[in-house]
């Protein structure tokens, strides 16, 4: 098993499972233990911003603001510097823990050694 997961979520409110899906494996694998590193990009970027976790809802699914809350506190948040820049989304707009980088951080971290890689 990988010991680093870099999970990218591309959906937000327009498809709400792939959205749950990405923020569940996040915070399972967080608790499991792995290294996570969790990329917010598309329409996920809104979920970088406070209050907007709160709004998501999805039946029979964990609360999108705890799943962001035990990643955000046990692993990294990214939220993609031109997702972000399309959005008028500066750092001083997101939550407290997510940071915003771009495409080499991302294949940096992709490219590690023991690094396994998801795309939501």
């Amino acid at each position: 098993m990988a010991k680093r997961l870099v999970i990218k979520v591309t959906a937000g409110e327009e498809a709400p499972e792939r959205c749950s899906q990405a923020f569940t494996v996040a915070a399972v694998a967080v608790a499991s233990g792995v290294e996570v590193s969790l990329w917010l990009t598309g329409e996920s970027s809104w979920f970088a911003l406070p209050g907007r976790a709160a709004e998501f809802k999805l039946p029979h699914a964990a609360p999108l603001p705890d799943l962001l809350e035990s990643v955000i506190a046990g692993g990294r948040v990214t939220l993609c510097t031109q997702c972000a820049a399309r959005r008028e989304i500066t750092e001083k707009d997101v939550v407290d823990g997510v940071r915003i980088a771009g495409a080499q951080v991302f294949v940096s971290e992709v490219m590690g050694d023991g690094v396994q890689a998801l795309v939501y």
